[in-house]
């Protein structure tokens, strides 16, 4: 059977080393709406700051001087600055508009390069036509044309440069496997393969094949003979939360009442679902048809992920990184001549962690113990003050005198600024678990992984000497499904407040 290279390590050895959960909802374009309202509000930051620039180019003066006479109303003789702003507005909310029309704010998998640069032209280029003849009929002839034709030009290559540069980065992730979408495809038929084809041929529509589910009859076991089933049809949604998987497809008919149950548990463990046209008489009705590629589909049920606040996030990681490993550099020197020279050994210490959807990562601490602390764990076992898969002593022996003040400060945690920049981890986030714990964890408790593992989170602030492993789970599930931006700013903040006072372990 098919099974992540998650699973394959942890069945390797015991001891060895999804997209932000989805709020259910019935409404299929519901979680594209965030990121949607950014790229408008991208859309008219560039037509405002391309006017700007073509009104001083034209008029030869310097932008303090140009706002001077913005604000006196002498920018453009015999011409109020409201008709101004009446006229960018409008041309504005007409750009904006017929983008929508064209699906320039939909997904980058249902477009390709060209298409989209085509339609992009198409809407500055309506949108220019509609301008310039609002310009004819309210007879400004004193509004300069070279001001107009120039904001235009500066609009459609800025509009053009960005979609395709935003689009280029975002092929190389994922021909890198970054930031893809795991998809179970239901069926093992002709069409279940074409459709795995597809996703594995054209790798920048940022779709991971990992696995068939075996829908009886449907007249093939190729795929079986593969081993890529990874289970029946009534362990769908268990097949799913393993694989870490984003979205199903159903590629082979089945019941309507069947489908009409799985649309509803697809919304209860925040699965995205979508099925292949004419499969489903009747329960498709009035939904839009969307090509992956050249695949026609329809989404059936699409959760809400805060594209725009998870793109925020990253920027704030990769900022507040940056800074930290800048601005902590001579701190980072000093410590690691410390370590130096307390106790012989590395002055990192690396371990495998498991970080978002079950991807294996290094994750490196400042050494705080011995040279051979893990091979001394058995020696200590009996120590353990935590229960379940948690391990942690307060008084371990195997703590180094310089250790021992870097845990109580939490600057062992320094050098995971790195992990921060390479996009391993986030500044807060559940913390990163060792495979041996992963592969204690019930099947609910992999929503961890759904995310990035954090420096911080809510219950190093909230209960970081708890014992309890349930309470340690529940407080990042708590987590994963109530973020917003505002509370990593609060988790952030009282991070601060337990480093200065020393309550490190």
């Amino acid at each position: 059977m098919a099974t992540s290279g998650l699973w394959q390590r942890l069945s390797a050895s015991a001891s060895g080393k999804r997209e932000w959960a989805k709020q259910a909802g019935a409404h299929p374009v519901r979680g594209l709406r965030g990121k949607a309202s950014l790229w408008i509000l991208l859309d008219c930051l560039t037509i405002l700051g391309s006017a700007i620039l073509a009104t001083l180019y034209e008029k030869h003066t310097a932008p303090v001087n140009g706002a001077r006479a913005f604000v006196h109303g002498t920018l453009i003789q015999h011409r109020p600055m409201g008709i101004l702003l009446a006229l960018l507005c409008g041309f504005t909310i007409t750009l904006v508009v017929i983008s929508r029309r064209l699906q320039l704010y939909s997904p980058l998998k249902l477009n390709n390069i060209l298409n989209e640069q085509g339609r992009s032209l198409q809407a500055c280029f309506t949108s220019g036509l509609l301008l310039t003849g609002t310009l004819y009929l309210v007879k400004a002839e004193d509004i300069p044309r070279e001001i107009v034709l120039v904001t235009l030009a500066m609009v459609t290559i800025a509009l053009s440069v960005r979609r395709l540069a935003y689009r280029i980065a975002f092929y190389r992730r994922f021909e890198r496997g970054e930031g893809t979408r795991n998809v179970l495809i239901v069926g093992t038929g002709p069409e279940a393969h074409a459709l795995r084809h597809h996703f594995e041929s054209i790798r920048h529509l940022g779709y991971t094949f990992k696995g068939f589910v075996d829908l009886s009859g449907d007249g093939t076991s190729h795929a079986a003979v593969l081993g890529d089933v990874v289970g029946p049809f009534d362990t769908l949604f268990q097949s799913a939360r393993k694989q870490f998987v984003d979205e199903i497809f159903f590629a082979s008919p089945c019941e309507r009442g069947t489908m009409q149950k799985v649309l509803e548990q697809s919304r209860i463990h925040g699965v995205d679902l979508r099925v292949v046209p004419d499969l489903y008489d009747g329960l498709a009705w009035n939904r839009p048809i969307e090509y992956i590629g050249q695949f026609p589909t329809i989404p059936l049920h699409r959760g809400h992920v805060p594209e725009a606040g998870l793109m925020i996030k990253r920027g704030l990681d990769i900022l507040f990184s940056l800074v930290g490993l800048i601005v902590m550099f001579p701190v980072l020197i000093a410590i690691a001549i410390a370590i130096k020279l307390d106790s012989p050994g590395p002055i990192f210490y690396t371990s495998e962690r498991i970080g978002k959807k079950g991807r294996v990562f290094r994750c490196t601490k400042f050494r705080t113990m011995v040279r051979d602390a893990d091979q001394r764990r058995a020696e200590v076992m009996h120590m353990n003050e935590r229960d379940g898969v948690l391990f942690k002593i307060a008084n371990d022996p195997r703590i180094t005198k310089v250790g021992r003040f870097l845990r109580k400060y939490s600057l062992d945690e320094l050098p995971q600024f790195y992990s921060v920049l390479r996009g391993e981890m986030s500044m807060v986030g559940p913390r990163p678990p060792l495979a041996s714990e992963v592969q204690e964890y019930k099947l609910s408790y992999l929503k961890r992984l759904d995310v990035l593992p954090g420096i911080t989170g809510l219950w190093q602030v909230q209960a970081r000497q708890d014992p309890s492993f349930d309470n340690y789970i529940s407080l990042d599930m708590a987590y994963i499904e109530g973020w917003n931006l505002w509370l990593d700013f609060k988790i952030i903040g009282r991070t601060i407040g337990v480093v200065l006072r020393g309550t490190g372990v």
